[in-house]
């Protein structure tokens, strides 16, 4: 786990595709907007003409969403007198979730717009906030009611809701069921990969043919039916055992092995063995009982399977300073990852690396999913498994892949794992140092 801290600064993601507006994802649906009572002024009715975008729309299960909500137009007018200054207007507002997930998500702005004179039109606004993924498949965002607050003189709020279509009820913000707005902008989400964490331990690592091998198995599902099995290279031998798993996941079982070409043991969920819900193989030779001949000596030699680990270069990483107002990517990298595998057998493994929110000065945070990866992998010479990097994207709370070898009949190998990062920190984010924590998790 290293820590990672960036200075302030960022920018916000560029708008997915959306559905038949210009530019894309622009909407409009009618508007009931009341004005502040000391205004004097009647409500006022018409368009809103408004645009949705979210920085990734593509998410896993678990990221963290920027979402921007922009009213290019509204029929709401200046509630003063006389002219607005420019730079007074606060807008707040709500973005409807509908599909796989459902509900709003607030966004708000800070102060913003141009001069306005007494009467016309308030102007254009941008407001953003934040969601979490919680559920797989197609999410639709549409446009919710927003308030226009105004401080010049005095504090007065404009409400603006959703509006019945022509020839229909007419819109109440007191009921809870708003008048149904147009879709600006999906998203789809796909579940997080698990990882797998089930492993194999033996009492001994040889014996004759017939010996019981005291097995221990754990990380499996409590209750689960598992199979301890013998192996030779990728292929099942005769020697096999069923248990059940305890509470805590593990099982303990006696492995009868008679088969002499058994090279390995394995257990596994399920009628056979699959690289998600089985271990890896445990190293076991059968040593055979027959005297040598006279005059002769048998030498045996044992190659005893190791283990999979990893080691990293330095400590706590280092983000790039980003300017106070422009917002932009904190760049850097994780430093050298070191993957040894020298456990043989048929499983891969997986590197997955998960990031916190990063917390800065009073508290105020940029969401986990602000950063993203590049990673790379390679594999030293003589490695029996090639190394894939994993994809580049936001790697957010419940991670994502930082590099990965598949299964296959022998594997195993030195493997060097980087990835060059980068921290997207918007706009006017307050000075100072924000750290986040990296778990990586190897398995």
């Amino acid at each position: 786990m290293a820590a990672l801290a960036a200075a302030t600064g960022g920018a916000l993601g560029a708008p997915a595709a959306a559905e038949g507006g210009t530019p894309p994802g622009r909407v409009e649906f009618p508007t009931h907007c009341l004005p502040p009572q000391e205004a004097g002024l009647p409500p006022a009715d018409g368009p809103t003409t408004a645009r949705i975008s979210v920085a990734d729309p593509a998410p896993r299960v678990g990221d963290t969403v920027t979402v921007t909500y922009q009213v290019a137009a509204t029929p709401a007018v200046n509630p003063i007198g006389g002219e607005l200054p420019a730079g007074v207007l606060t807008p707040t507002g709500r973005v409807r979730l509908a599909g796989a997930q459902s509900g709003e998500v607030t966004v708000v702005g800070a102060e913003q717009g141009d001069a306005v004179p007494a009467g016309a039109p308030l102007p254009a606004v941008t407001m953003t906030g934040t969601f979490t993924v919680t559920a797989p498949g197609v999410t639709t965002l549409a446009p919710g009611g927003y308030t226009l607050h105004t401080a010049h003189l005095m504090d007065l709020d404009t409400v603006c809701t959703p509006a019945a279509p022509a020839g229909g009820p007419p819109a109440d913000p007191d009921e809870p069921a708003a008048p149904a707005t147009p879709v600006s902008q999906r998203l789809t989400a796909t579940p997080l990969p698990e990882a797998n964490l089930r492993r194999v331990f033996l009492g001994t690592a040889y014996g004759r043919p017939g010996a019981r091998v005291e097995a221990t198995a754990a990380g499996f599902p409590p209750g689960a039916a598992v199979t301890l099995a013998g192996r030779a290279g990728a292929a099942e031998t005769a020697d096999r055992v069923a248990a059940t798993a305890d509470g805590a996941g593990v099982v303990r079982a006696a492995l009868p092995v008679t088969d002499r070409t058994t090279t390995s043991v394995v257990a596994y969920e399920g009628p056979a063995w699959s690289a998600g819900r089985g271990s890896g193989p445990a190293a076991y030779t059968v040593v055979a009982p027959a005297p040598p001949p006279p005059g002769t000596r048998k030498v045996t030699a044992t190659v005893e399977a190791g283990d999979l680990a990893m080691t990293q270069t330095g400590e706590d990483i280092a983000l790039g300073p980003v300017p106070y107002g422009e917002g932009g990517a904190a760049t850097g990298r994780i430093g050298t990852v070191t993957i040894k595998d020298a456990r043989g057998g048929p499983a891969g493994w997986s590197l997955i690396g998960r990031v916190s929110d990063f917390t800065g000065p009073g508290g105020v945070r940029i969401p986990a999913g602000a950063l993203s990866w590049t990673p790379s992998c390679t594999a030293a010479a003589g490695s029996p498994s090639p190394c894939a990097p994993g994809s580049a994207g936001a790697v957010g709370a419940d991670g994502a892949v930082l590099a990965a070898t598949p299964d296959a009949p022998l594997v195993g190998g030195t493997f060097t794992v980087d990835a060059e990062v980068a921290l997207q920190v918007p706009p006017y984010t307050p000075p100072g140092a924000y750290t986040a924590l990296l778990t990586l998790t190897l398995s």
